[in-house]
């Protein structure tokens, strides 16, 4: 036997093994599955929901005109062909799979009973269609405004909604409560005892994200995240174009900045201020603290919103890493891009109200300590506070 037949042999020996051993697939598509067509959700479901605004609504978090106008800009990317083996899932099908996961917060074991979808294709679905919700709508939703007018007009809103003058927008984290990825060690394990990645936003006076960075490790400080972000290593190179310093009021002379405010995660700085620490503090810094919560408070609202429109925020997403990214930042261009066309809903901001997902502080590894030129801005924000030209009436019954 030459060496040609040798390796023939070989070959169908090791394959007759292998037909042995492999364990045989009892269905090429399950009939669970098979009936997908006549007895799924969405062939029998969406077409009733489509009669009904509030239902439709309540099923997917935003009207039928934004879902079809979200369809329409998805399109452009995900276009696939039917076969002569199998008809393909379509592009509305596909994103009514995600928007119900984001919006119910449930398995994929529970969409492929209902969608009748195999769990693995629901999973692929649910990564392309984030990522291709990102990359579509980020440069018109989630975008740091890049002019002067802009940032004013943040600033009056703030101002008018707040009584915050110069305030730019409200800085937090948020962590994003995951299942322990494989092989990661403690990476993910925060200071409250749990798996999760950071989600850090600025948020301005309409609840709107205006920046967002997410998937720092839980174990990361605020602070130390937000020291490494794109907004503000733009802010303080120069480039984030903010309006140039003025008085805080057109009777005063002493020019101030444009800031953030946050809590106290974060360092005082020229740019972001934080509250004053400590238990014992006079009525000055008592008012500015006060002061400084009411506009801090609608990136804590926002949050707020975010995780009640899409409910996936209300279990530890079951995902890789790198999809449970994909999902957070869809969720949030989603947020504005919902914001912006079918307004704020009542119940949104009613939840808000009584549950802002306000974060417990991490302060290791945070300075405090902004330098004499940083408390110097603090404290004319605080005097300008109690002034009588600064001071809103229920202030002093308000800060407690």
């Amino acid at each position: 036997m030459d060496v040609d037949e040798a390796l023939v042999v070989m070959y169908y020996y090791l394959r007759r093994k292998r037909r042995k051993t492999a364990k045989e697939r009892k269905y090429w598509v399950h009939p669970i599955l098979r009936e997908r067509f006549s007895l799924g959700t969405f062939q029998n479901l969406i077409t009733e929901l489509r009669s009904d605004e509030i239902k439709f609504f309540n099923y997917f978090r935003m009207s039928i005109t934004t879902f079809n106008h979200l369809l329409a800009q998805i399109s452009v990317s995900i276009n696939y062909q039917n076969t002569r083996f199998r008809d393909c899932i379509c592009t509305e099908e596909r994103l009514a799979i995600f928007l119900r996961y984001c919006a119910s917060g449930c398995s994929f074991k529970e969409l492929h009973y209902s969608y009748r979808v195999g769990v693995s294709t629901i999973s692929k679905i649910c990564k392309e269609i984030s990522s291709t919700i990102w990359d579509v709508l980020r440069d018109e939703f989630m975008q740091i405004p890049d002019n002067e007018r802009k940032w004013l007009e943040i600033a009056k809103s703030f101002d008018m909604k707040a009584n915050f003058p110069h305030c730019l927008g409200a800085v937090d984290g948020k962590h994003i409560r995951v299942v322990k990825p494989n092989n990661t060690g403690s990476m993910y394990f925060n200071y409250k005892d749990y798996f999760s990645f950071v989600l850090l936003a600025v948020v301005d006076s309409e609840y709107r994200f205006i920046f967002m960075s997410v998937g720092s490790y839980g174990k990361e400080c605020d602070s130390s995240i937000f020291k490494e972000s794109t907004i503000w290593k733009k802010l303080n190179d120069g480039s984030l174009n903010i309006p140039k310093p003025r008085p805080l009021h057109a009777t005063l002379q002493n020019d101030m900045p444009y800031v953030l405010v946050g809590d106290e995660a974060f360092p005082l700085s020229t740019n972001l201020l934080r509250p004053f620490g400590g238990t014992h503090l006079d009525h000055m810094k008592k008012i500015f603290n006060y002061r400084l919560s009411r506009a801090r408070r609608y990136v804590e609202c926002a949050f707020g919103i975010l995780a009640n429109k899409w409910r996936i925020f209300h279990r530890p997403l079951d995902v890789h890493p790198d999809t449970a990214i994909e999902i957070v930042k869809a969720c949030t261009v989603l947020h504005n891009f919902v914001r912006e066309k079918d307004g704020l809903n009542f119940e949104d901001i009613h939840y808000a109200a009584e549950n802002p997902m306000q974060e417990q502080v991490q302060l290791q590894n945070c300075n405090p300590r902004g330098g004499p030129i940083a408390n110097d801005i603090r404290s004319e924000f605080a005097n300008y506070f109690v002034s009588t030209i600064g001071s809103v009436p229920w202030q002093p019954e308000a800060h407690g």
